[in-house]
Parts: C-alpha cells; sequence; structure tokens
C-alpha cells in the first residue's frame, strides 16, 4: 500500500508539474501577445481594428464656374435616378406592373407596353432607361407622390449647366458622373475644378452600428476651385439669341463672334454655331470654338492692319492717286471689282472706302515694302498664338515666301488667321496703340480657404503703332461706314458712330481650288465703337449663308453685328442718350432763315459750315427749305434749297438716307412711295428728269450696296484664279 500510494503521489507532482508547466507556457503566451500584439506574424490589434472599423467617403464638390457677375454657369447638383425592386421577397415591390407602368411612363420617357415588360422581368430590380436618370429633386418628387409601390431612388452629384447653350464651345462639358471633363475650360481647368475626397472612419459594432463615444478620424473633402469668368451674361445672352435667330433664317455651314473689351483685353462674349447644349452633349455635332481653334484667310478685315503699318512708317497719303482695276505683279495679277475694271485713277482714301484689293497690294509692294509689311504682321502678332486663356489655341499660317504673297497677305488672302488674333491685334488700333493681351479667366478661388489663387489683369502685349496712327485709322474707318462708297455701309447705326473694315473670304476645297458661286464665302465685319473712345470690338464671321439671289453676304452678318454691337453699348451706358443725340445737334448747327435769300450766298454759306447744299431749280433765290429754320443738324448732313425757278430736275438720289428723302419730297412737295430699309440703291424717276409739285415717285432703299459685294465677289473669283495659276506657275 505505502509502495502504491509513493507511486500515485510521484504521478500526481509530474502531473501537477506538467500542469504548472502548461499554465506558464500558456500565461506566457498570453503575455507576449499581449505585449507584442502578434500572432505567428500578425498584427492583431490591426486586424481588430480591420473588423470593428468601418470608413466612409466624404464626396467633395467640384468647382463652380460663374459670369463676371457672379452668375451660375457650370456647377454641381443633386440628381435622382429611379429603379424597381422586383423581388417579392422585400417589404416593398413592385405588385401591379401594369398599373404602375401607366402612372409612371409619362415621367420616364418609356411607353407603357415597354415598362410594363420590364417591371414584370424576373430580377431582383431593374433600373428604369435613360428617361429615369439625372431627374431633378422637382421631378423626383412629383414620382414619389404618385405613391408607387416598389419604386425608390438613388441620389447622385451631376454637373448642370443652368444655361443651356451659352457659351458651350468656352466652358465645355463633363460626363454626368463628373469623372470626365470633355472640352473648354472643363477640360483645361479639370485639375483646379475636381474635388479631392475626405474620409470618416468610425467604431461600430458587428452590425455596422457606431460605438458610443468612438474614436473617429476625419479627413475633410477639399471642393474643387471656383472659377469666375470675363463674360457678361447680358452681352453674351443677347449674343446668342442673335446668333441663333441668323442660324434659323440663313443656315450657315458656322458662325463665329467675339465681343471684347478693347481696353483690357477681356472677352465679354464668345460664341459659335453650330452650338450645343452640354447638358445633353450626346447630341454635339460640333466640337470646335472656332473662335480660338479655326484659322482661315480672314479677308479685307485685315487692310486695316497694312493701313496701320504705312500710316505708321510715314508713307501713306490717302490722297495719292493710282489706276485701279487690275494689278500685274509679274505673270500674276490682282484684280479689282467688276471683273479688273476698277473705278479709274482715284485716291488711295477711297480704294480703302471701296476696299480695292489693287490699293493695298500697291501699298504692300510699293509703297511699305515687303520687310516691313512683315515686320508689322510680327507687332500686331499675326506670327503666333494669342495665349488666351482658353484651350486648343491654333497658329497662323503666313504666306511670306514670295513678292505674290506680299500682296495677297496685305489684303487678306493667302495667309490664314484666327478670329482672337483678329480681335488681339484690333485692340491696338481702338487703345491708343497698345495691344491687350485677350483674357476669359477674371480669377480662380479656393472655397476651402476663401483666397484667390489666380487673378489675370489687362497685359500690354505690344505697342505696334502711336497713339496717333491709330487716331488717324479710326478716321478713315469711319468713313467705310459712313461713306456711300464705303463698303460697311450695312454696319451704319443711326446714334453710333461705329468704325470698322468688312472682309469677304475665299473658301477652298480640299485639293485647294475656290469653291464658287453665289453666297459661297466667308462674310465678316470687324469694328468698334464708340468711335471717339472705343470700348466694345466686335468681330462677327458668317460661312457659306443660304441667301436668295437678291440677297447679299453682309444681311446675315450685318444682323449679328449690329444688334450686338447696339446692345453692348447701351447696356454698357457708353453711348450717348438721346438727350445728347439732341444737344449735339443743336449745338453743331442751327439752319436759319434762308428762304428770301440769295442761293449763291446760302449755298456758300452751309458748304463753309461742311453741310452739303441740294440744290433744287435753277433760279436765284430760295423759295423752300429743308430742315426748317431753327433746326439741328449734324455735319455732312444734306440741305434741300428750292429755288424759286419753275423748273426742277430729278436728283441722283444714289446712298441717300431715308430722312434725306422725306427732306426732298417735303420741299418739293412730292409723294413719295419708299420700300426696304438703309440707302437708295434704286428710283423710278431718272436723275436729271424734269419733276413737280404732287408728283409721285418710288424709291428703293437697302442696307448694303448689292453691287459692291458682287463686285468684291467677282474680284476673289478672279483673284483666286490668279493665286491658283501663281501655284501652278510655281510647281512647274
Amino acid at each position: 500500500m505505502e509502495i502504491k500510494r509513493n507511486v500515485m503521489n510521484k504521478r500526481a507532482v509530474v502531473l501537477l508539474l506538467c500542469v504548472l508547466m502548461i499554465f506558464v507556457v500558456l500565461v506566457g503566451r498570453f503575455i507576449f501577445i499581449q505585449t507584442s500584439k502578434e500572432v505567428n506574424g500578425t498584427d492583431l490589434e490591426a486586424l481588430g481594428k480591420d473588423r470593428w472599423t468601418r470608413s466612409q467617403v466624404l464626396k467633395g464638390v467640384r468647382g463652380t464656374i460663374y459670369d463676371r457677375s457672379g452668375g451660375v454657369l457650370a456647377t454641381e447638383l443633386n440628381s435622382y435616378t429611379a429603379y424597381a425592386i422586383l423581388d417579392e421577397g422585400q417589404r416593398s415591390y413592385v405588385k401591379d406592373p401594369q398599373a404602375t407602368a401607366e402612372k409612371l411612363s409619362p415621367y420616364v420617357n418609356m411607353p407603357v407596353d415597354e415598362l410594363t415588360s420590364l417591371l414584370s422581368s424576373d430580377r431582383f430590380q431593374v433600373e428604369l432607361g435613360s428617361g429615369a436618370k439625372n431627374m431633378t429633386h422637382e421631378r423626383m418628387e412629383e414620382i414619389s407622390a404618385l405613391q408607387l409601390e416598389g419604386i425608390f431612388f438613388r441620389e447622385e452629384p451631376r454637373r448642370y449647366y443652368p444655361k443651356q447653350t451659352y457659351a458651350s464651345h468656352v466652358i465645355g462639358y463633363t460626363e454626368r458622373d463628373m469623372a470626365t471633363a470633355r472640352m473648354g475650360l472643363e477640360r483645361s481647368l479639370d485639375e483646379q475644378l475636381r474635388p479631392t475626397d475626405g474620409l470618416i472612419q468610425y467604431q461600430s459594432d458587428r452590425k455596422g452600428i457606431p460605438l458610443p463615444d468612438p474614436k473617429q478620424n476625419i479627413t475633410p473633402a477639399k471642393n474643387g476651385h471656383d472659377v469666375y469668368l470675363t463674360l457678361d451674361s447680358n452681352i453674351q445672352t443677347a449674343l446668342d439669341q442673335v446668333m441663333t435667330k441668323v442660324e434659323e433664317e440663313y443656315e450657315p455651314e458656322k458662325m463665329i463672334a467675339i465681343v471684347a473689351d478693347p481696353k483690357t483685353g477681356e472677352i465679354l462674349a464668345m460664341s459659335n454655331r453650330p452650338s450645343f447644349n452640354p447638358n445633353h452633349y450626346e447630341d454635339i455635332t460640333n466640337y470646335t470654338n472656332y473662335a480660338v481653334s479655326d484659322r482661315f484667310e480672314p479677308g479685307s478685315t485685315v487692310k486695316m492692319f497694312t493701313l496701320a503699318a504705312a500710316i505708321e512708317e510715314g508713307v501713306y497719303n490717302g490722297e495719292d492717286t493710282y489706276q485701279s482695276g487690275r494689278y500685274q505683279i509679274g505673270p500674276d495679277s490682282i484684280p479689282d471689282h467688276n471683273g479688273g475694271r476698277g473705278w479709274g485713277v482715284i485716291t488711295y482714301n477711297e480704294g480703302l472706302l471701296r476696299s480695292s484689293n489693287v490699293a493695298f497690294s500697291k501699298i504692300a509692294l510699293e509703297v511699305l515694302g515687303r520687310e516691313k509689311l512683315y515686320e508689322y504682321w510680327q507687332r500686331f502678332g499675326f506670327y503666333e498664338p494669342t495665349g488666351i486663356d482658353l484651350p486648343n489655341e491654333a497658329d497662323s499660317l503666313i504666306a511670306d515666301q514670295y513678292r505674290i504673297d506680299a500682296a495677297t497677305t496685305a489684303l487678306g488672302q493667302g495667309t490664314a488667321l484666327t478670329p482672337i488674333q483678329q480681335v488681339q491685334a484690333a485692340t491696338a488700333i481702338a487703345n491708343g496703340g497698345k495691344m491687350m493681351k485677350p483674357y476669359i479667366i477674371d480669377h480662380i478661388v479656393d472655397p476651402n480657404t476663401n483666397t484667390v489663387v489666380k487673378k489675370n489683369e489687362p497685359e500690354v502685349v505690344g505697342e505696334p503703332i502711336s497713339a496717333e496712327t491709330a487716331a488717324e485709322v479710326i478716321d478713315l474707318l469711319e468713313q467705310v461706314v459712313t461713306s456711300p462708297a464705303g463698303t460697311g455701309r450695312p454696319y451704319y447705326l443711326e446714334g453710333f458712330n461705329v468704325v470698322g473694315k468688312t472682309g469677304t473670304a475665299q473658301i477652298r476645297n480640299d485639293d485647294g481650288s475656290i469653291i464658287r458661286g453665289h453666297g459661297e464665302n466667308i462674310f465678316s465685319f470687324l469694328g468698334m465703337a464708340p468711335k471717339e473712345d472705343p470700348r466694345v470690338i466686335v468681330y462677327v464671321a458668317v460661312k457659306r449663308p443660304h441667301i436668295e439671289n437678291y440677297e447679299v453676304g453682309s444681311e446675315p452678318t450685318a444682323m449679328i453685328f449690329n444688334t450686338i454691337m447696339k446692345h453692348s453699348l447701351q447696356y454698357l451706358n457708353i453711348t450717348p442718350t438721346m438727350e445728347e443725340i439732341e444737344e449735339e445737334i443743336a449745338t453743331s448747327y442751327v439752319t436759319k432763315q434762308y428762304v428770301g435769300q440769295s442761293l449763291a450766298a446760302v449755298q456758300q454759306e452751309i458748304t463753309a459750315e461742311g453741310l452739303e447744299p441740294i440744290i433744287l431749280g435753277d433760279g436765284g433765290t430760295i423759295a423752300a427749305q429743308q430742315p426748317a429754320a431753327g433746326k439741328g443738324i449734324l455735319p455732312g448732313e444734306k440741305v434741300m434749297l428750292r429755288t424759286n425757278s419753275e423748273q426742277a430736275v430729278m436728283p441722283d438720289m444714289t446712298g441717300w438716307s431715308n430722312r434725306d428723302v422725306r427732306k426732298f419730297a417735303e420741299v418739293m412737295g412730292m409723294r413719295p412711295t419708299i420700300f426696304g430699309h438703309g440707302y437708295v440703291t434704286t428710283q423710278n424717276i431718272e436723275p436729271g428728269r424734269a419733276i413737280k409739285e404732287g408728283d409721285f415717285f418710288v424709291i428703293e432703299l437697302a442696307t448694303p450696296s448689292r453691287e459692291g459685294e458682287a463686285q468684291e465677289s467677282e474680284e476673289l473669283d478672279e483673284a483666286g484664279e490668279a493665286e491658283q495659276e501663281e501655284q501652278e506657275n510655281q510647281a512647274e
């Protein structure tokens, strides 16, 4: 028994020691794990945090794009996508597909039969088509009010453009989920506009419910930067409206318009056609901002810069004469209007008014010289992009290899420029010789810190001409618009002193040949106002408008230019009021009582005042006058003087205004019938025929000089033929 007890005691001791050893090992292991927080290289603390810690992304907001006054042009909104639960195991599901489809169909643009079939499918849930995506909050509430079982909404952010087609090529667009920016400023400024998402981490139980007083780790989201543009919504909206009207009426291949402040270089409006609604980017047909990304032969608008160069060099004398019609340059020739017949020997100033190609070819080669011409092309910035803060600006293509190149470049053919290059160059003429860099981004703000991270300021990028030269060019360009011989007559605005230059450019086929036919040109105008201190520059170009044989290409261009220039000047309060105009008339010259006085003395007096007397009859004494005594009259205006002679003859009224015709009818006691608007183009009584009181006469008015435009188009055809011959000679 004793031996047996000893054996048992020994076994108990051994067992106890084993238990103690195991206990010590386990405790040691626990202590080790607690201390090191690792098991077989696995971090237990990190594992626990991963299991009990939840994360949630904090979405940032894409930056907003504003106009100059803070109006929203592009912003991020919450949108809603409707979907349907079809699983019968869910608390709410579509129980009656037919009834649900009948109520829901008008809201999601899907036929009832198609929607019924979709809601009857054997699936857990279904999307309800494109019409159920990107819905506004108002539309979501309308559907919610129907109380349709199984219809739910998913909230999603989307990019929204509240002004639709407004400056769409400038702003561009992003896809609706804002993952990709595709065009315009949305793309070029994507890095600044794009937000940085944040993150929130918290501890929760197994069901994901946050623990009481959990520790949170928050990384705030950073919203994208806000962009403020120089665009003026009042002017931009008016521009978009008139361009849409012209597009509907004339169906041109494309249109371009730019409105700028020449004092600063700020772009106040910019528009293209075809355009698009960035909210529906699937319908885009034109991805090009023609104002900055399209280069083409500008036509006669660049003659103002050739003129400025010659004046600046002191070699231009507008009273010098030359033989118009055709200018031979080696084997090539540059023709004027009327099949190269021209207008005989005329002054260079008249050549400017008539947009004579011969005049500007001779200026380039004989007066200014080739080297100086291209030197000024460099000064005016035509050899490089302007650097405007818009994407994809195109470069120019200057023809400067041959002697004929200088001649054609000086008149706007053979060389290709962008519209924005012409606008930048025109700021030098409008701004006293100082050329301003165009820009469209005013400033960029970081909304997270409310600090301005970028601010554009007006920048002088050159002084190609002096202030004196700029003033002289403006004086001459005014006559292009006001003179009866001027090609800019369609752009005359009564009460507004507009100056500028027309352009009618050729269009080439892919093989280099010139497209011919009525309206087969790019019709443009580059103008500024008011003349005394230009505050607005407007460039308009219309390509291949569909015009009738009796219409001219300047009509759609003038419709855009005149509308937006007048609107801009009135809106910016930089045009005289009617009271100021009347005051100017009153202080310019007041007619006296001429009736009963000697014709010779009256004629001498009013001519000395810068007025134009129209003598009706061959008598020696004044019998009637218009305007009547005591009326204000502007310099250059016509004064109708009927003499005491019984005989009077019909004057040549070509170029007279409606007002001139009515003054004539009043002083002669005749009865006019007037058709159209603008200036006299035809009259039924030939000049020189005898007229008397009570006679009827018919007058037709038209905005442009149709004959002049037809001649210019013919000139372009012949110039194109000459250029093609020159190219063939070079190839040989």
